[in-house]
């Protein structure tokens, strides 16, 4: 999979195909027999003829779409849209079709779609400050980091609300490593955002916006989107896709399911060819157009429910119509689990916290070969550090913290950023036995102040990351 490199936007993208509508006809009409015209009047009595059936035709083809599409979208207002909003994020992943929806397969306009939809989908702004080299190191004069800001756009969706936030659901690649966020609603109106809870390893986020900071008149534009059945799709059914495409703002691309239940880089991806590729996460494959931004927006079936989050394309000259979604069936009990998270805020910098100790990623090449688990191996305690005193010791591994899994190190120090000193949380770690297994085990472990600096710099100016870096 290629990633899009530009700080413009999230580095994720996705796409979607044409859909035909199919032909429609009925039964040739009975004709009472008659004395057969011949010559060129006979020929202009069977084109008046045939003109006046295909009218007949249409029309009554014409008449039952305009019923259908009646019966489908059902009455909509305002209400309705407030009336969604109050529900609680416990339901929310649970939610009906659109009011008025029918329960066969569904044939709404994608103009419809899209008004519908619209109010539920968010733009999304990451804004953090990045170290890069100067300008002078690429010609070997020094190493030294300047500081600069960055910017990144994506897609969100809005799933629910509790007693004091809106709550939003994004890809993680979208939110990671922001240092302030904020989500534009249909109304063009900005509002502050915190992290409400991540998943790296599904690359899911949700974020929350606080009520009280939202207008009364944003509230009124703005609905909770509709939860829809992804386990039901059909491959070459038609969907739509709705994202903040470049940062210009919502746009729509419509495509068909080109598969489902893929896996992502299975063939590349994968070192340990014995896992079991069943165990890895699925994908809805679709060919409508993504463009970088619409990472986390909303992939969404033709009754107007939401079926996945849009989440990666290929992207290659040899490739062509290949996007992946996230399958709401599958990550629903996950979203609950977030929405539900204590919403957080990156700590200042005295309340930077350290765990305690010095480690490493375990990547898919090592546990093949080693048989150590993925996560972060522990390669040195600090002596009465937070993680010495709960009893961590080097050669264990760090699969967990505060209920999240960890796969490596980024991960853990991106968690960090957002847990004060002093704080004690669950970590999961995973003990070497007899036979080169491993046990299981949860420990409390009070955090410590965090060294200055993780990086120290070579005799040659350039800054390294040590594996004796304290985190």
């Amino acid at each position: 999979m290629f990633e899009y490199q530009n700080n413009n936007y999230e580095n994720r993208n996705q796409m979607y195909d044409y859909y035909q509508m199919p032909e429609t006809g009925g039964p040739a009409s009975n004709r009472p027999s008659g004395p057969k015209k011949t010559g060129k009047a006979g020929k202009l009595v069977k084109k008046i003829g045939a003109i006046t059936l295909s009218a007949a035709l249409f029309g009554s083809v014409a008449a039952g779409s305009f019923q259908a599409v009646n019966t489908l979208i059902g009455p909509t207002e305002t209400s309705d849209n407030t009336a969604a909003a109050e529900n609680t994020s416990a339901s929310l992943l649970k939610a009906a079709a659109i009011p008025g929806a029918a329960s066969e397969k569904g044939s709404l306009d994608v103009s419809d779609i899209a008004e519908t939809v619209m109010p539920s989908i968010v733009s999304i702004t990451n804004k953090s400050v990045q170290e890069i080299q100067n300008y002078f190191s690429m010609f070997g004069y020094g190493g030294q980091t300047i500081p600069q800001e960055t910017e990144s756009r994506g897609s969100g969706i809005i799933i629910g609300k509790n007693d004091t936030e809106l709550l939003i659901v994004t890809n993680n690649h979208v939110i990671e490593n922001a240092d302030t966020l904020s989500a534009g609603f249909i109304d063009n109106q900005v509002y502050e955002a915190n992290v409400k809870g991540t998943d790296p390893a599904n690359d899911l986020a949700v974020i929350a916006v606080p009520l009280e900071s939202i207008s009364a008149d944003t509230m009124s534009q703005i609905a909770v989107a509709s939860i829809g059945d992804s386990d039901s799709l059909k491959v070459g059914e038609q969907v739509v896709a709705i994202g903040n495409a470049l940062g210009y703002g919502q746009s729509v691309t419509t495509g068909i399911v080109s598969a489902t239940n893929r896996t992502m880089g299975s063939n590349t991806q994968v070192v340990n060819t014995s896992a079991d590729v069943s165990a890895l996460p699925t994908y809805i494959q679709t060919d409508a157009a993504i463009n970088p931004g619409n990472s986390g927006g909303a992939l969404v079936n033709m009754k107007g429910e939401v079926i996945g989050i849009n989440s990666a394309k290929m992207a290659s000259t040899e490739v062509e119509g290949m996007g992946y979604a996230i399958p709401m069936s599958r990550v629903s009990d996950i979203i609950e689990n977030l929405m539900n998270e204590t919403t957080r805020t990156k700590v200042s910098a005295d309340q930077k916290s350290s765990i305690g100790i010095s480690g490493l990623t375990v990547n898919e090449s090592v546990n093949s070969i080693y048989g150590i688990p993925s996560g972060v191996y522990v390669a040195s305690v600090t002596p009465g550090s937070g993680a010495d005193k709960a009893g961590i010791k080097k050669g264990y591994v760090i699969t967990g913290f505060d209920g999240k899994t960890i796969t490596q190190i980024q991960e853990l120090t991106e968690l960090l950023q957002y847990y004060p000193a002093g704080e004690t949380v669950e970590i999961t770690v995973k003990i070497p036995a007899t036979g080169g297994t491993y046990t299981e085990k949860t420990l409390s472990v009070t955090l410590g102040a965090a060294e200055s600096s993780n990086n120290t710099q070579t005799e040659s100016g350039q800054q390294e990351d040590k594996n004796n870096s304290i985190y």
